[in-house]
């Protein structure tokens, strides 16, 4: 059973690491085409056109990913359990660092589905619920926090954060649907919006709920103990 749930952690890790690359590799591909469109991006590309809005708004999309790069960052640096328990100062601060970073990036966000989207109102739609559902989780994730519940403040963690992470979801399946050459960007953004977010936050959620079945075994297991010891031995025979 532990080798089971430390195969399944490895896996979970690997897949976060995985997506929290694709967003940094994004976010750097991004701003050396806004400093040097000519180098950096072909005109006669399919995923040419997504190159327009971000150009014509240099200045918010700069405030949107420069942050975006340290939300890639930090994210997976603070669920890590490891840095959490010998580093908790860097933990604190760099928490402090990654929610003032989620609140830029949601709220430019915000600006940009309704300034800059190819999918129209399906895509601006997805952008703008789980903007507003980021916003939510870490909110939450915040007050608990405050209110010294860490239980729950990780388990909102996990979920904002996945929340950001769905960007990075959604980039192979926008590189899909550009392979597949089937369907022309405003068709098919939108849902690969919707997917991309919403695979990730069911992974989180159900993340979530293992963990918590995860110590309610470990809490059955402690009070099994506890009781064993407290009955005397000739009882048990």
């Amino acid at each position: 059973m532990r080798a089971a749930n430390a195969t399944l952690k490895r896996l979970l890790w690997i897949a976060v690491c995985f997506l929290a690359l694709i967003g940094l590799a994004a976010a750097t591909h991004r701003i050396l085409v806004l400093e040097n469109p000519g180098a950096f991006s072909r005109s006669n590309s399919p995923a040419a056109v997504t190159d327009v809005g971000f150009n014509q708004h240099k200045l918010l999309t700069l405030v949107h990913i420069v942050p975006g790069v340290l939300f890639m960052v930090l994210g997976p640096l603070q669920l890590s359990r490891t840095i959490r328990s010998k580093h908790l100062a860097f933990h604190r601060w760099s928490g402090r660092v990654f929610l003032v970073s989620c609140l830029v990036i949601a709220i430019s966000a915000l600006t940009m589905s309704f300034r800059m989207s190819i999918g129209g109102v399906s895509e601006a739609a997805a952008t703008t619920f789980f903007a507003l559902l980021f916003i939510f989780c870490l909110t939450k994730a915040f007050i608990h926090i405050r209110r010294r519940e860490i239980l729950l403040h990780r388990e909102w963690m996990i979920r904002g954060f996945a929340i950001g992470l769905g960007v990075a979801t959604v980039r192979p399946i926008v590189g899909a649907f550009f392979a597949a050459r089937r369907l022309p960007p405003h068709e098919f953004f939108g849902a690969a919006f919707w997917l991309g977010f919403t695979i990730n936050l069911i992974a989180a959620e159900a993340w979530v709920n293992y963990a918590r079945s995860l110590r309610s075994h470990e809490d059955d297991g402690v009070l099994n103990a506890v009781i064993q010891r407290r009955i005397p031995a000739s009882a048990r025979q």
